[in-house]
């Protein structure tokens, strides 16, 4: 066998692999030899088939599978033992000539090879890169102290309906003269909201109602596009709704109120336990929790902010285009030529930021451990909890629910790149020097509208 590697513009490669008959057919004899004994021929008993018939079915393709295995693996073992740092897989070359398997013993495969383009970037204390420590001020804490108390609140009874109370009545169809129907639908202690009432006219009918008033209204024009909440509202089957397109009467029951509960010692011990008496200490906590959520989002800024002034570094480079733009139109062959054409460049960029960051996670010894992606699965874990105000959750949920997320496979690849990132992060905090600047949730989220 023999490979030629030419890389002449350093981004445009060329290997051209020359299997010789040598490389495959003591391969190919074996392979043969396995099929003959278990070939199930007519008129032969099992492993007395001629080898004659044995070739004339199957040597042409077993010969294809193994000349095939060969070029492959000698292709990418050539690849990774000559530090070839290639974008893709190989093509096809457009100089490949056919070849006839059956009249041929020596065969030559041309493969186009994209190459990444040649740079070096480097961080250190010689550079200088923004870092925004978000510092919770007295109006975001007001708005975390208002939603723990709107979380635990609780509802009272009202006697007039007002805006977002929640009902319950007896729903009763009506006949064409407002009578209720006969064997019509008949629904007590019915749930509604008023205030979701999609039709402001039908929504209007229950302004003011008290308690034992009767509303006459119609579910069909109430909610007009939402076949599920009238059929939810009336328990009949959607396919049923066109039966009931009339008046409805709501006798109102019960009227329940949402009220947020008192900032008081009761609260502080229902959020954070018995350690937290006074408001100065509940906010203090809150501040703090705010704080470590924080320091997540200043490391994502940071991160966006070292990979804007590695690009800048950098600059402009050269790719392979055409190569690019077909190994870009073989993967997403269900998308066409613009595709490619209006995702080119932002590849091309998504590419030039996965070989620096390649560069740097090398340079600064990262490597991801089992235990890096069970604590990436753990964090993604405690945001989500986060964003259900569910601050302290205990680690052995999160260990529960990172084991979940692990065992998905789809989920890996997604932790890796994470912990990768995190542990960066860290490398780079340290070994750059940070420009910090401390600053409001509402000045850090400012930055990104630029």
């Amino acid at each position: 066998m023999n490979i030629v590697f030419e890389n002449p513009d350093k981004v445009n490669g060329l290997m051209t692999i020359t299997v010789e008959e040598n490389d495959y057919k003591e391969e190919v004899e074996k392979t043969l030899k396995d099929y003959r004994k278990k070939a199930n021929f007519p008129g032969f008993r099992p492993g007395m088939v001629p080898m004659g018939l044995v070739k004339k079915q199957y040597e042409l393709p077993i010969k294809m599978d193994v000349v095939n295995k060969v070029v492959s693996e000698k292709l990418y073992n050539y690849i990774k033992e000559n530090n070839i740092q290639m974008l893709g897989e190989p093509l096809p070359s457009e100089k490949q000539e056919p070849m006839d398997l059956a009249k041929e013993s020596t065969y030559t495969f041309i493969f186009d090879i994209a190459v990444a383009p040649e740079f070096k970037i480097e961080l250190n204390g010689k550079n200088k890169i923004d870092y925004y420590t978000i510092e919770p001020d007295d109006k975001i804490i007001d708005q975390q102290v208002q939603q723990h108390a709107q979380r635990h609140g609780g509802y009272e009874k009202g006697e007039t309906y007002e805006k977002n109370d929640l009902l319950r009545g007896d729903l009763r169809e009506l006949d064409a003269e407002g009578n209720t129907l006969e064997g019509g639908i008949t629904v007590e202690a019915a749930v509604m909201m008023p205030e979701y009432i999609k039709v402001e006219e039908q929504k209007a009918l229950f302004d003011g109602a008290k308690l034992g008033d009767i509303i006459t209204f119609n579910p069909r024009k109430a909610y007009p596009d939402n076949d599920a909440e009238v059929s939810s509202l009336l328990k009949v089957n959607k396919e049923e709704l066109a039966k009931h397109e009339g008046n409805f009467s709501y006798q109102i029951t019960e009227i329940s109120r949402y009220k947020a509960h008192e900032v008081n010692q009761e609260l502080f011990h229902e959020v954070y336990g018995d350690d937290v008496n006074d408001e100065a200490t509940f906010r203090q906590k809150i501040a703090e929790e705010l704080k470590a959520q924080f320091a997540g989002e200043s490391d994502y800024k940071f991160l966006l902010d070292v990979r804007a002034y590695v690009e800048k570094k950098i600059g402009k480079l050269e790719y392979p285009e055409a190569l690019l733009k077909r190994i870009m139109k073989k993967n997403n062959e269900d998308k066409g030529d613009e595709y490619v054409e209006n995702n080119y460049e932002e590849t091309v960029k998504q590419l030039t930021w996965h070989l620096a960051k390649e560069q740097l996670v090398a340079a600064h010894g990262i490597k991801v451990e089992d235990a890096d992606v069970k604590e990436a699965a753990k964090e993604v874990a405690r945001l989500q909890f986060a964003q259900y105000g569910m601050a302290n959750v205990p680690d052995e949920y999160l260990e529960n629910y990172a084991n979940d997320m692990i065992k998905k496979r789809e989920n890996i690849e997604g932790l890796v790149d994470r912990a990768i990132d995190q542990k960066l992060i860290a490398a780079l905090k340290t070994a750059v020097k940070l420009n910090e600047k401390t600053v409001t949730i509402e000045e850090f989220n400012k930055l990104f509208e630029k």
